[in-house]
């Protein structure tokens, strides 16, 4: 299986754990949510080396940066789903951040390979 196809499943398998995990967190121990958070940084990590070329570095980057700021905003207050959608992003951040500093250490070596030319 190419390294393309292992990445793209491991995104699609990060983002339906991390969906899930949000809606059925109540029925989820600590034990058993620990072990999700590290499937999701697992996951994470595979996308980060797999998924991302130079070319998608800064995409990559503020789209990463986006997902984890919605998980300041207070969306505990929406009443009934809050809570849901909260945990969701929670575990959305959680499998993103990995990814994200994973190419963030691409894009400084990136960068510090590159002689500057005047």
């Amino acid at each position: 299986m190419p390294y393309e196809k292992v990445g793209e499943w491991a995104f699609i398998l990060g983002v339906l754990i991390a969906v899930i995990a949000g809606v059925a967190s109540g029925a989820l121990n600590a034990v058993e949510a620990g072990y999700v958070t590290l499937a999701l940084v697992i996951l994470g990590l595979i996308v980060g080396f797999l998924n991302i070329g130079d070319k998608e570095i800064k995409d990559f980057l503020i789209a990463a940066v986006a997902v984890v700021l919605i998980g300041t905003a207070n969306l505990t207050a929406i009443p009934v789903v809050g809570m849901y959608l909260a945990l969701m992003v929670l575990n959305i951040s959680a499998f993103v951040a990995p990814a994200a500093l994973v190419v963030a250490l691409k894009a400084v070596y990136n960068l510090a390979a590159k002689p500057t030319t005047a």
